[in-house]
């Protein structure tokens, strides 16, 4: 039985935000966020690599992108600050430890929950959601980090992340259309998300 209901349409109201926040004292969802972030932990380390070593694509955002369509902005900053602390433990290799890449990941699954938790899913949508990733979080806010951590100058890695942001957009855009549509009418059948047009895995442009 469909139980949940659409989220009202302003996403910074005080209803909006007392449905996401519910998601928050629901078991189901913090379970489900427990295996996205596993799943996107381990999905972090296995990175596609395109034009050799210069460009790579990790695959943790689909995770990511459909586990906040679901449990939303709330749960979503939770799991990207798991994330983030989970992974620099399974795989940091003796790095040192950088709070601003939690800010970045908690930063993302707020994104990610506001455009698309409740939703109606279109291409016009993921692809707005990713300009504000690929450039408002990875170039402008990674750029920031890339420079404090390493040295060289904030333009230096402003403009090689926004050469390979501009490069995955399109790719990425395309890759979390075909997961949604493939996903959306499970997870409406299963009562995870509400109806919204998607029902029967359609992404339309508008």
């Amino acid at each position: 039985m469909q139980q949940n209901s659409l989220a009202p349409a302003f996403p910074l109201g005080a209803a909006y935000w007392r449905q996401a926040n519910a998601q928050l004292k629901s078991v189901r969802m913090l379970a489900l966020a427990g295996l996205v972030s596993a799943m996107a932990i381990i999905l972090q380390g296995m990175p596609v690599f395109l034009l050799g070593n210069t460009l790579k694509i990790q695959f943790s955002f689909l995770v990511i992108s459909v586990g906040c369509c679901v449990y939303g902005p709330s749960v979503g900053i939770l799991a990207g600050a798991v994330i983030d602390t989970l992974g620099f433990l399974v795989s940091s290799f003796g790095d040192p430890y950088f709070p601003g890449y939690m800010l970045t990941a908690m930063l993302s699954g707020l994104i990610y929950g506001l455009f698309l938790f409740h939703r109606r899913i279109n291409i016009l949508r993921l692809v707005v959601l990713r300009l504000v990733i690929n450039y408002g979080i990875n170039v402008l806010l990674g750029s920031v980090w890339k420079a404090m951590l390493y040295g060289k100058g904030y333009y230096y890695y402003f403009t090689a992340g926004l050469l390979k942001n501009t490069l995955m957009l399109p790719i990425e855009v395309l890759l979390l259309a075909a997961v949604f549509r493939i996903l959306l009418p499970a997870l409406y059948k299963s009562g995870l998300v509400p109806a919204t047009g998607n029902e029967t895995g359609r992404i339309p442009w508008l």
